[in-house]
């Protein structure tokens, strides 16, 4: 790593400590509140435990975006030192996070606030690749212009188990959760344009969309980039996963496939028994 520049991201990204750790990112939470209790994602509560509220109060969880002192906490240490800090954050479509961070940057200077226009690993897959380029001494004006190049080329999608969480959310309007429900279908939810839309929809048990959605993901592709995928899901069954990461490896031989918790952040909007694949597109 270039001890000149330092990568940032929000907890968003989904990626798992080890690999926070391995390339030296800070990660900066975001705030979910169970009824009065405010948390910070992935600092103070984990997935499981935000269910767990949720199965015994009714009540969904309420998440809020970093606050541009929150990032200007951050940054500000950095930029003292001397360094150049890289942030990759939420679609600013989803979180008014993304701007508070813009702002934090134009008042310190030397701060390069991404986009990512996009969510969970898929903003992952970002994180990695400016660390990587930050090791190989790239500058950050190449770094920045390579990730925003990068970023049109992700492949971000999730098969949900319902639309309540995302619908309740704001996220997802009513009717098309009505109609989800009322046929027993389990929808895909694809990234495009820095927003989310529904895309196919599978009928049966959970194992059985969840294989059926990997298939149309994957099969019979030939502009998929199988350097890494990340396969990214809430809390599930860990079987149904394994069998997920099984077909993942016989479709393609991805150099690296890595499996991802979602942080309560995303949690709190796809809800339980979530799955999806997060990969880029070839150049």
């Amino acid at each position: 790593m270039s001890n000149n520049i330092k990568i940032t991201c929000d907890s968003t990204c989904d990626l798992p400590h080890e690999l926070y750790a391995k390339y030296d990112v800070e990660v900066v939470a975001l705030a979910v509140t169970l009824g009065d209790t405010l948390h910070r994602d992935g600092v103070d509560i984990t997935a499981p435990e935000l269910f767990a509220y949720v199965k015994e109060s009714g009540t969904l969880p309420k998440t809020s975006a970093i606050s541009m002192g929150e990032y200007l906490d951050v940054f500000g240490k950095y930029v003292k030192e001397g360094r150049t800090v890289i942030h990759i954050n939420l679609s600013s479509n989803l979180s008014s996070s993304h701007q508070n961070a813009v702002l934090a940057a134009q008042e310190l200077g030397n701060v390069y606030v991404v986009d990512s226009r996009n969510l969970s690993s898929g903003s992952g897959h970002l994180v990695i690749e400016a660390a990587e380029m930050a090791a190989q001494g790239l500058d950050a004006e190449t770094i920045v212009a390579r990730l925003n190049e990068m970023k049109e080329r992700l492949d971000v999608s999730f098969v949900l188990q319902t639309l309540e969480y995302l619908q309740k959310g704001g996220r997802c309007s009513s009717v098309a959760a009505l109609g989800a429900r009322a046929l027993q279908l389990r929808p895909e939810i694809r990234v495009a344009d820095g927003g989310m839309g529904v895309g196919k929809k599978y009928r049966g048990s959970m194992e059985k969309s969840v294989l059926d959605y990997v298939r149309g993901r994957l099969e019979g592709r030939d502009d998929i980039d199988t350097h890494r995928i990340f396969v990214t899901h809430s809390p599930m069954d860990q079987a149904v996963v394994d069998k997920a990461i099984a077909l993942v490896r016989q479709l393609h031989p991805f150099d690296e496939v890595i499996e991802t918790s979602a942080g309560c952040t995303i949690c709190s909007h796809c809800g339980p028994n979530c799955l999806g694949v997060l990969f880029f597109k070839k150049a």
